[in-house]
């Protein structure tokens, strides 16, 4: 799931590695990226994360429906640009492909730069608690085939709950953790981001079930 990120033919930036000799943190990466002179673009996070920005993209991509607010729906093109990087992912692509103009996006308006922040403060409490564990179970072409299929599951579970219910909350936030836990390179995160998914997607079908009832009652 995930692959350790690898520079593009003639880039000069090779993955940066701390003191002790160990892979940089995903926190200091992107703390680094949003301090730094460099432009605040799309394209520029996907040239600083390499592999790792499949995972990194999700989790921004699905971070706003993970929050506990209705969206009434107008985060579907979010979801939908997820499921277009999963099958990508599954297909084994190694580098992004995204339209010119999306990879331009500016991300240092004050409202991003402050979802940045909010999201470099949840990697920073998964990385105190996290630790690797089962790392051989990733980084390989099966394992990024069924981190794809996950993220669309989830993705497509999050498109497809009722506008305004909230019934996206759970399937998004369970693809913002699995996501963290392929960066991080943790099972156990990995396991508890499927099991919190799957409880999204159990809760969605029941309360349609209920609803559907409820509607055929009347009549």
């Amino acid at each position: 799931m995930g692959t350790t990120p690898q520079p593009p033919s003639g880039s000069a930036a090779p993955v940066a590695a701390a003191p002790d000799g160990r892979p940089e943190k995903v926190s200091d990466e992107l703390e680094r990226w949003l301090s730094g002179d460099g432009p605040k673009t799309l394209d520029s996070l996907i040239e600083l994360f390499g592999e790792k920005s499949f995972a990194l993209l999700f989790v921004l991509l699905l971070g706003v429906p993970a929050l506990p607010l209705p969206t009434g729906g107008a985060t579907h093109v979010f979801e939908a640009i997820a499921v277009l990087l999963a099958v990508q992912l599954i297909a084994g692509a190694r580098r992004i492909w995204l339209p010119k103009r999306w990879r331009a996006i500016e991300l240092a308006g004050p409202r991003q730069q402050r979802f940045l922040s909010g999201l470099m403060k949840m990697i920073r409490r998964l990385e105190r608690i996290s630790k690797p564990r089962l790392r051989f179970l990733f980084n390989h072409r099966l394992s990024n085939v069924v981190f794809g299929l996950l993220v669309v599951g989830g993705s497509l579970a999050a498109f497809l709950a009722p506008p305004f219910t909230g019934l996206d909350t759970l399937p998004s936030l369970g693809v913002v953790l699995l996501s963290l836990g392929v960066l991080l390179e943790d099972v156990l995160v990995v396991i508890v981001a499927v099991l919190v998914a799957l409880a999204g997607v159990a809760l969605e079908i029941f309360l349609g079930n209920a609803a559907v009832g409820g509607i055929k009652s009347l009549f």
